[in-house]
């Protein structure tokens, strides 16, 4: 059976909506390229181990990854990250390292013109 191409997903169809209005309204760029990523099939979303956002990103930085933070490795400083699902031990290890989690909305809701976040995928 052939896709029609929407997510069946309400809370990503919504989210996607969402970061192109806002890419829009805002005239950031970044939003516009985090729909499109989100727009693609889900074996295409970004997978990031702690190990990979411990090794790339700089102490109290703004990361945001574009699918799911998975919970291999071990955290040295902290950070802020925005993703759209978070395992468990991922959870805790980004806020034993005293670090924040949050979705991409409470991101766009606390960051509208998307300044100073780099996207890890």
């Amino acid at each position: 059976m052939k896709r029609s191409g929407t997510k069946s997903n309400p809370r990503l169809a919504s989210l996607i909506v969402t970061l192109r209005d806002a890419s829009r309204a805002n005239e950031a760029n970044i939003w516009r390229e985090i729909a499109k990523r989100l727009d693609t099939s889900r074996k295409n979303y970004a997978e990031v181990n702690i190990s990979k956002i411990n090794r790339y990103a700089q102490e109290g930085e703004t990361l945001l990854v574009p699918g799911k933070v998975l919970g291999s490795g071990v955290l040295e400083q902290s950070v802020t990250v925005a993703a759209l699902h978070f395992s468990e031990s991922a959870v805790n290890k980004i806020t034993g390292a005293n670090g924040t989690c949050m979705s991409i909305e409470e991101l766009l809701r606390d960051n509208p013109k998307g300044r100073h976040v780099r996207i890890l995928r």
